[in-house]
């Protein structure tokens, strides 16, 4: 059995669960909300109508609702093992238990994926309704938004490795869950601090954090620096995942 029928194994699995409404819960939520409070303030001739939206739909996106929806997704997919020792019927095939590791990593970088289309249409949707009923006539800027956009997937890509390699290694879901969250929470304070970049849970704040700066400090190129920022979190993406992969399914091993 090679890797790809794996994949096509691991998505029949999710192809019942309640993951795809769920992924549509948080776009829904704070792209509405945010774009919603902030036309209250728009004006025919208010200018850069579409990076404030962005950026004041983005921002609590990208530090909390984001890494919570993806912590449950991870919970999600784990669950479905452990559910009537699935597991353990798993690892009696001859299938690597790596490989059946990774074959779950890449359903849930889909369901990442996913999500953030679907925070993209609702925000150019939410986005053109706003602009029309404010009467601004500013010319929609795709290019920018899908940039920013596949920014936040590529940022999150670390901390969904550190999430998943801790479902892993915790059995309880109480843990695992709990653990995440705690390691969630203060990403925006450390986002300010010279450790954001070796704390993967800030990762896609930190880039919306930028844009924030680009936005407000007019003339200035942006503050988000690929180096040493890529080599980073390059590192940090192999060993969690490397993690992840050793561990599961080791203790149904024994």
């Amino acid at each position: 059995m090679n890797f790809f029928d794996l994949l096509k194994i691991e998505f029949k699995k999710v192809k019942r669960s309640k993951i795809v409404p769920l992924i549509f819960i948080a776009p829904l939520l704070v792209v509405i909300s945010g774009i919603a409070n902030l036309s209250r303030y728009f004006s025919p001739e208010y200018t850069n109508a579409w990076s404030a939206m962005f950026i004041q739909s983005a921002l609590v996106y990208a530090y909390y609702l984001l890494p919570f929806s993806m912590i449950v997704v991870c919970v999600m997919i784990a669950g479905r093992e452990t559910q009537h020792n699935g597991i353990l019927k798993m690892l009696a095939l001859p299938v690597s238990r790596y490989a059946l590791s990774l074959a779950k990593f890449g359903v849930l970088m889909f369901y990442l994926f996913m999500e953030m289309v679907v925070f993209l249409i609702v925000f150019l949707i939410s986005g053109i309704v706003a602009t029309h009923m404010a009467g601004i006539t500013e010319t929609l800027p795709l290019l920018y938004l899908i940039k920013w956009c596949a920014g936040l997937f590529l940022t999150m890509l670390p901390c969904l490795a550190a999430m998943w390699a801790i479902t892993v290694l915790f059995e309880k879901t109480l843990l695992s869950v709990g653990f995440n969250l705690f390691l969630v929470i203060p990403g925006v304070l450390i986002a300010n601090t010279p450790l954001w970049i070796a704390y993967p849970y800030c990762y896609s704040g930190y880039l919306v954090s930028c844009s924030l700066h680009d936005f407000t400090a007019e003339g200035t190129s942006t503050i988000f620096s690929v180096f040493p920022f890529l080599p980073c979190a390059i590192v940090v993406f192999i060993l969690a995942l490397l993690l992840a992969v050793r561990k599961f399914g080791k203790k149904e091993m024994r």
